[in-house]
């Protein structure tokens, strides 16, 4: 800008206002708002009404997809947030690393290992039939994230324990049933324990609903689609940049050509870690802090 026009403009503050408003539009969100999720009170106890849908993708048979994430705090302060390549059958930097801590021998290490170790999500379709902490997603359709708990309930109506109990599959919009997902705090952790399904009934006795919900699921392919994920490259680059290392571990691979006689151990073989206590957004600084608690929730 030449000084003429600048003195021009020096009276101009809607200019600047506007483009400060724009500006502050454009920051990148964390949230997905295509994905569901409950809402608790302040004793971390919930409850809402869901139905589980197809999979939007017209040849998909299973109508949930899983992957695999790391969510961690480094000794920078930086946090770890990435889906792990082993969701797509590839070697993951973070996974090896692991391996190598856990069988160092050190305590220090295996409970490093713990905190790092990899989080198994399923994502399926849903319709919100109640929700009492947000009313305004009840008919609507959204993605939903969660843990193994819940993955058990559907896979006990899909395939029941005992002769008594009739196969349901959850997932149909004729012969399903609604989920009451009730949400316990229990020794400070979510529990799901007494979520369950409602007798069997239709999505809607109207077939233009029907058609209507359904032609609203989200294709869930993209969970599992390799072009969004990033390269072993950059997750080892950006894991060393939160781990605060300097020079990069060796991988499996290199490990097993040095011939050592112990194989690493499979991120799997890890046991769990407790979550660490969840936190609220409060502003910029806390984003991340907020997106790594709703990682780690089931």
């Amino acid at each position: 800008m030449s000084f003429a026009n600048l003195k021009r403009n020096r009276g101009q503050i809607d200019r600047l206002t506007a483009a400060a408003t724009a500006q502050s539009s454009t920051t990148k969100s964390y949230v997905d708002d295509r994905m569901w999720k409950p809402t608790v009170d302040k004793q971390n106890n919930g409850y809402a009404v869901i139905r589980f849908l197809p999979d939007g993708q017209e040849s998909s048979e299973v109508h949930f997809v899983r992957y695999w994430d790391h969510a961690f705090k480094g000794p920078t302060g930086k946090w770890y947030i990435e889906k792990s390549l082993t969701s797509i059958d590839q070697q993951d930097p973070v996974g090896e690393y692991n391996s190598k801590l856990w069988n160092s021998g050190i305590e220090s290490d295996k409970e490093t290992a713990r905190r790092q170790k990899r989080r198994l999500h399923h994502v399926s379709n849903i319709l919100v039939v109640s929700d009492p902490g947000n009313p305004d997603n009840e008919g609507k359709i959204f993605m939903y994230q969660y843990g193994k708990k819940i993955f058990d309930k559907l896979m006990d109506a899909w395939s029941p324990e005992f002769a008594d109990e009739t196969p349901m599959n959850p997932f149909c919009m004729w012969e399903g049933a609604d989920f009451k997902l009730k949400i316990r705090d229990v020794e400070g952790y979510r529990n799901y324990d007494k979520s369950e399904f409602s007798a069997p009934r239709q999505v809607s006795e109207s077939d233009e609903r029907l058609e209507e919900v359904y032609d609203k699921c989200y294709d869930l392919s993209e969970f599992t689609d390799a072009s969004q994920y990033k390269s072993y490259a950059e997750l080892e680059t950006k894991m060393r940049n939160v781990l605060g290392q300097t020079a990069p571990e060796p991988t499996m691979a290199q490990t097993a050509s040095l011939g050592e006689e112990k194989a690493p151990a499979l991120d799997d073989n890890i046991p769990d870690y407790a979550p660490a206590p969840k936190a609220e957004p409060a502003g910029e600084d806390n984003t991340m802090d907020y997106f790594a608690s709703l990682v780690n929730e089931d």
